[in-house]
């Protein structure tokens, strides 16, 4: 068999942009790691057919390997990950994918509603990070309409805070993979989220490999950044070097837990775990929650922050399953809001199912059964 005449130093870029081990690589087109040694270094090169397959699995264009040196990528969207003046990591494959991904989305959304003629919403970018954090938490609990119902286990508040959200023109996407490749799992330690501002069409993005107690403080922290019209990617770290991300984390603490309630009643203990279920139920936020907040309060440390988080995080990888309904994950991954317009265009037979299924991340032979998942 003819080998291909790619270019070496492309194969290395691929296999190392995609996070990829020369081991890992060999499994997947099941020959031994030093070939794969020997054709990155032009020792030998693949068969046409060798190389095809090492750009799906890389999950880059065929005719990349081709180049003459490898293309420069940027992400997206700005990057708000910075901490203090360290300069932010080089985005993942995975992450760059997603936001593309989003993006995709996103574009059709706007050509939609550009279609049906949608108004203008006038909470994007209505303050910004110089404003009083109490007025922004004000407006957006007024916009949002959104009432504290006692009733609410954290769960339940974050859903009936992401169906207000929804119901105010945001769209909110969730996953913890790319697309739907459960291969391509997110990492957390690079970034909990992004928004991107738009006055028609503000999109949020949840890392869903966080720990499910900490998702709504990042769902709350990007609704921030809509309302003050920034758009970027955020790591939701306790540092936050950027003032927009700083003022971002001040508006979602105050959100969720008032600083004055809170201070009234958290007790200032040795063992200060101990107040945390009741201190969680007052507030109806998870645990994780209230020990973010006396972190940003000063009332606790960041060692004690950090370590109470790592090891919800670790419960919760610990306890994950997979699987779970596949409409209601996919309902969650394209956001009910983005689905309706999708499903509505197909059918209205403006959209072709093959492009609807495209655009849903599904199989066109599932559409139905998604649209009637969504109503039920």
């Amino acid at each position: 068999m003819s080998t291909a005449l790619i270019n070496p130093t492309l194969l290395s870029w691929s296999r190392l942009r995609a996070g990829l081990s020369e081991g890992t690589l060999a499994h997947s087109l099941a020959i031994k790691a030093e070939k794969i040694v020997e054709w990155e270094t032009g020792e030998s090169a693949p068969t046409f057919k060798q190389a095809q397959k090492w750009a799906l699995v890389a999950h880059i264009p065929f005719g990349f390997l081709f180049l003459k040196e490898p293309p420069h990528e940027e992400l997206p969207l700005p990057d708000l990950r910075t901490v203090g003046n360290l300069a932010p990591k080089t985005p993942s494959l995975n992450l760059v994918d997603t936001v593309k991904d989003v993006l995709r989305k996103h574009y059709w959304y706007q050509e939609y509603l550009n279609d049906h003629e949608a108004t203008t919403l006038p909470f994007v970018g209505r303050f910004n990070s110089r404003h009083a954090i109490g007025d922004v938490v004000a407006d957006m609990r007024h916009t949002l309409r959104f009432v504290d119902d006692i009733k609410r286990n954290p769960e339940e508040h974050l859903r009936a805070l992401i169906m207000a959200a929804e119901s105010a023109g945001v769209l909110v996407m969730r996953s913890g993979i790319v697309g739907g490749n459960t291969h391509r799992k997110l990492d957390v330690g690079e970034f909990r989220g992004f928004a991107i501002s738009h006055q028609t069409a503000p999109v949020i993005f949840i890392n869903s490999a966080d720990a499910p107690t900490a998702r709504i403080f990042t769902f709350v922290h990007e609704l921030a950044h809509i309302w003050i019209g920034t758009s970027g990617v955020s790591s939701g770290g306790v540092e936050a070097g950027r003032q927009e991300e700083s003022f971002c984390n001040a508006v979602a603490g105050e959100f969720l837990v008032p600083e004055s309630a809170f201070r009234n009643v958290w007790k200032k203990m040795a063992d200060w775990v101990t107040q945390l279920p009741e201190l969680a139920r007052t507030f109806k936020v998870s645990k994780l929650v209230i020990v973010r907040r006396a972190y940003d309060l000063s009332l606790i440390s960041k060692r004690e922050y950090t370590d109470y988080y790592l090891a919800e995080l670790n419960t919760f990888r610990d306890e994950e399953k997979s699987g779970g309904s596949y409409y209601k994950n996919t309902g969650a991954k394209n956001s009910h809001r983005f689905s309706k317009a999708v499903l509505a265009e197909t059918a209205r037979g403006n959209l072709l199912l093959r492009d609807a299924g495209q655009l849903l991340g599904i199989q066109p032979a599932k559409i139905k059964a998604y649209a009637d998942s969504l109503s039920e």
